[in-house]
């Protein structure tokens, strides 16, 4: 029995031999050192500021304060070259004109310029002070959303005149082209050196849409203007309201607000809408695709959008300011007068310049055929 015992023994052994190994419990793990807290995500660096920023706009459309103002505070200088009208502003553009960070067009050429993709869309988380913005002149037709463009100022085109030299005061367009009404002002009359302006004042005379795309319609107007030569001393569209002031002319088709910055130093002029309407416009801040500083562009947008800075604005020029946060400082002479700021019943004879499409061809080709003859 002890044989088999043993026997029985080792064959216990032998089977313990060929399991599985017991696991033993493993040793106790240390806690792993405690890790650092993460550091905090820093937001992404902004673009830095560019030493120079490139303006293209009208001629006295700013007061040159701002420009300084701004580079004080943000130590950018701003250049500023000027243009005299959308159609030499889109020329100069397509020509190549490369070096310009913000532009300033008018409603209907932001629609060409969208059209020709040449225009940036905006960042407007640089441009926060958009709110400041009247709704009334947010998503306009001509760019809807305002994807590429912010409306700096806004005003009407008719007629600025001599009360001492034009009496009764003008009310009608006929003082530029009734020849009863306007002959006795010859050789002392401008006109703007635009073609839709221009032909436009024609077409809203005659009843017309100062959009018109009826070749008869434009054929009229042009035989309107070729019969206004006779009496008109200059067409032009930079120093009009210095050529009254000057003497050199006592009526003549312009923009509202340089005859009413004029009128502030010699009482004798003053602006009058036409009882037939007028062109109402937006000239707005737009930056070209082009442009080398995108971002110092929004920068200075957002200066000027401030309240006290838009009001600045048009205390200088002395046109209608479509920032509603800067009426509280604008001048209230200008707040207050109807040329500027129409009432409603004037609001409605106004209208917007649109784009024409191909039909522009036809205009500019009236234009240069009035101003070659």
């Amino acid at each position: 029995m002890k044989k088999v015992f043993a026997l029985s023994l080792v064959l216990v052994l032998l089977l313990v031999g060929c399991g599985p190994k017991a696991t033993e419990a493993p040793p106790p793990t240390e806690a792993p050192p405690p890790t650092e807290a993460p550091a905090p995500t820093e937001a992404p660096a902004q673009p830095e500021l560019a030493k120079e920023l490139h303006i293209f706009n009208w001629s006295e459309y700013i007061d040159p304060e701002i420009y300084t103002d701004f580079e004080k505070e943000f130590g950018v200088h701003v250049v500023e070259d000027t243009f005299s009208s959308n159609e030499d502003l889109l020329a100069k553009l397509q020509a190549g004109a490369a070096g310009y960070d913000i532009i300033v067009p008018s409603d209907y050429m932001v629609e060409i310029m969208i059209e020709l993709g040449l225009l940036a869309e905006l960042d407007y988380s640089n441009i926060p002070n958009f709110e400041n913005i009247d709704p009334k002149f947010k998503d306009p037709p001509y760019d809807p959303g305002n994807k590429y463009s912010i409306p700096y100022q806004w005003g009407t085109t008719g007629i600025g005149y001599n009360s001492e030299e034009v009496d009764p005061p003008p009310d009608s367009w006929g003082y530029l082209f009734d020849p009863e009404m306007a002959a006795p002002y010859a050789g002392k009359m401008s006109m703007l050196n635009d073609s839709r302006e221009s032909i436009g004042a024609a077409l809203k005379y005659l009843g017309y849409s100062l959009n018109s795309t009826d070749e008869a319609q434009l054929e009229e107007a042009k035989a309107l203007l070729m019969k206004q030569k006779e009496w008109v001393t200059t067409y032009d569209s930079d120093q009009f309201e210095d050529m009254l002031i000057a003497g050199e002319t006592v009526i003549g088709h312009g923009y509202s607000g340089d005859f009413f910055r004029v009128a502030e130093e010699d009482e004798r002029i003053w602006y009058t809408i036409p009882k037939e309407g007028a062109t109402i416009w937006a000239d707005n801040l737009c930056i070209p695709k082009t442009a080398p500083n995108k971002y110092t562009a929004e920068v200075f947008i957002n200066y000027l959008l401030q309240p006290e800075v838009g009001a600045r604005i048009t205390n200088f020029t002395w046109y209608a300011s479509p920032n509603q946060a800067a009426s509280e400082f604008i001048d209230p002479e200008i707040m207050e007068e109807p040329a500027i700021y129409p009432p409603p019943e004037v609001m409605e004879r106004l209208e917007w310049i649109e784009d024409v499409g191909e039909f522009t061809t036809v205009y500019d080709r009236i234009w240069t055929e009035i101003k070659a003859e």
